[in-house]
C-alpha cells in the first residue's frame, strides 16, 4: 500500500530531468579568469604599484558548449572604423562614444575621419577638478564617465582628428593612466580638499600642468586643407555633428517609464537627468531596430559575469546556471541592478548584427584588453540575452528612434 506514493515522488523527481534542455543551459566549468592582452601590457608598462595575484577559480560557461557566430564577416555591419585599444586606463566610455560618433560621419557624409578621444579626456578631467572645487570634495573622483560626457565637452572645447592629438609620449606603446596619471591626478585633489585649498584658478592650473606632462598640451589649432582651424571650428566645419541629435536611454522599474531621470552610478558625476527611462521591451526594440536601420549605438553595461569570455571565443551569454533565457525580465534586471551583481563597468559600441535560431548576435567594437585576446581581435560577439539582462543603458542618433522619443511628450 506505501509503494504507490512512493512511485508518485518518484514521478515528480524523473520527469523534470527528461524535459528538454534549456536554450542557454550552457555547460559550467571552473578556472582561473586571465586577460591575456592585459597582463602583456603590465609587463611592457611602468609599474608603480604590485599587481594582485588572483589564482582564485571561477565558475565560468565551457564556452566551447556554446553555438555561436565565428567571424566578424558574419555579421550585417554598419561602417566602422578599425578597433583601437584603450590601454590600461577607463577611457571606455570616451572611445566607444568616439567611435559611434566616427561611424556617424560615414553614414551622414560617407568621409572616414579618425577622431581624437584623448582631446576628450584631457578636458574631461579639467572638468571633473573644476567640479571638484565647486562641490568642496563632493564629487566622484573615478577614471570613467558616461557617453554624454562626450557631447558636453565637444560642444564646450570642440574636437581634434586624432593625428593631432594622441596623448602618448615617444615611444609609449600603450595608454597608462592606471599607474600613473589617475592616481596623481586623485591625490592632488585629495590634498587639495585636505587643506581647504579651494581655488579654481590654481586648482585647474595645477591639473592642467599634470595632464601636460602625462598626456601632452592639446593644440589650440588645427591645419586642415590648409586653413588653420581650432577645436571648435573643427567640430563645426570639418566633424558637422549636431551633439544635441544623440539621445540616452535607459531601463529602470524604480522609475516612471517615459520620463527623463538620472542614471544613478557613480560615472555620472555631474549627476545628469537627461536620460529617457523605457520598458525594457523598448529598450531592445531600439537596439534591434536600430542597427538593422543603419544606425549604430553606444551601449553600457556589466562584463564581469561567467559568461562573459576572456579568452578565443570572445562571446557573452547568459547561461542557464544564471537564469533562464525565458526568466530574463524587468525584474531580473533590477534585482541585479540593486543587489551590485550588475553594475556599471564598460562602454562600447555596437557595430552590427546576425540572427541565428530565432534571436540575435550582436557585434561589439569594443577598446578594452580582452577584445584582443579573441579569434576576432577589437570585437566581441553578444547575444541578445546577455544585452537584455546586463547592459544598463544605449545611446543612439534621435532619428532612429522617433516613435519612442513622442511617448515622452505625453
Amino acid at each position: 500500500m506505501r509503494v504507490r506514493p512512493i512511485l508518485t515522488s518518484l514521478i515528480f523527481v524523473i520527469l523534470p530531468l527528461s524535459a528538454p534542455a534549456q536554450e542557454n543551459s550552457y555547460w559550467p566549468i571552473f578556472e582561473v579568469r586571465v586577460d591575456a592582452m592585459l597582463d602583456s601590457m603590465g609587463a611592457r608598462l611602468e609599474r608603480l604599484k604590485p599587481e594582485e595575484d588572483a589564482k582564485k577559480k571561477m565558475m565560468m560557461v565551457d564556452f566551447s558548449t556554446v553555438p555561436h557566430p565565428k567571424r566578424v564577416e558574419e555579421f550585417t555591419a554598419v561602417k566602422h572604423l578599425p578597433p583601437v585599444m584603450q590601454g590600461r586606463s577607463g577611457m571606455c566610455w570616451c572611445y566607444s562614444t568616439t567611435s559611434m560618433f566616427e561611424s556617424e560621419i560615414m553614414r551622414t557624409t560617407g568621409r572616414s575621419i579618425k577622431l581624437s578621444e584623448l582631446h576628450t579626456i584631457y578636458w574631461e578631467y579639467v572638468e571633473k577638478a573644476r567640479d571638484f572645487v565647486h562641490t568642496r570634495g563632493e564629487t566622484y573622483l573615478g577614471e570613467g564617465s558616461e557617453s554624454n560626457a562626450v557631447i558636453r565637452i565637444w560642444k564646450k572645447y570642440g574636437a581634434l582628428p586624432g593625428d593631432a592629438y594622441t596623448g602618448l609620449q615617444d615611444g609609449q606603446p600603450y595608454h597608462n593612466h592606471e599607474y600613473t596619471l589617475f592616481p596623481e591626478f586623485k591625490k592632488y585633489l585629495k590634498s587639495v580638499e585636505k587643506t581647504g585649498a579651494w581655488n579654481e584658478e590654481e586648482v585647474v592650473a595645477t591639473v592642467r600642468a599634470l595632464l601636460d606632462h602625462h598626456l601632452g598640451r592639446p593644440p589650440a589649432t588645427v591645419l586642415v586643407d590648409g586653413k588653420s582651424l581650432t577645436p571648435q571650428q573643427y567640430l563645426r566645419d570639418v566633424v558637422r555633428l549636431n551633439p544635441d541629435d544623440y539621445v540616452d536611454f535607459l531601463s529602470f522599474m524604480q522609475h516612471p517609464y517615459y520620463q527623463k531621470i538620472e542614471f544613478e552610478v557613480p560615472d555620472n558625476w555631474w549627476h545628469s537627468k537627461e536620460y529617457h527611462n523605457v520598458p525594457l521591451d523598448d529598450f531592445m526594440t531600439i537596439i534591434k531596430r536600430s542597427i538593422r536601420n543603419g544606425y549604430s549605438l553606444v551601449i553600457g553595461g556589466d562584463m564581469s559575469e561567467g559568461g562573459y569570455s576572456r579568452g578565443k571565443d570572445g562571446i557573452a551569454v547568459i547561461p542557464a546556471f544564471d537564469i533562464p533565457a525565458s526568466a530574463i525580465n524587468e525584474a531580473a534586471r533590477q534585482f541585479r541592478f540593486g543587489n551590485g551583481t550588475t553594475a556599471d563597468d564598460h562602454g562600447i559600441h555596437l557595430v552590427g548584427y546576425v540572427e541565428k535560431d530565432g534571436k540575435d548576435w550582436f557585434l561589439i567594437k569594443d577598446s578594452w584588453s580582452s577584445a584582443y585576446n579573441s579569434d576576432h581581435p577589437g570585437y566581441y560577439f553578444y547575444h541578445e540575452d546577455y544585452v537584455k539582462l546586463k547592459m544598463l543603458g544605449c545611446a543612439v542618433h534621435k532619428d532612429a528612434v522617433k516613435d519612442i522619443l513622442q511617448k515622452f511628450s505625453r
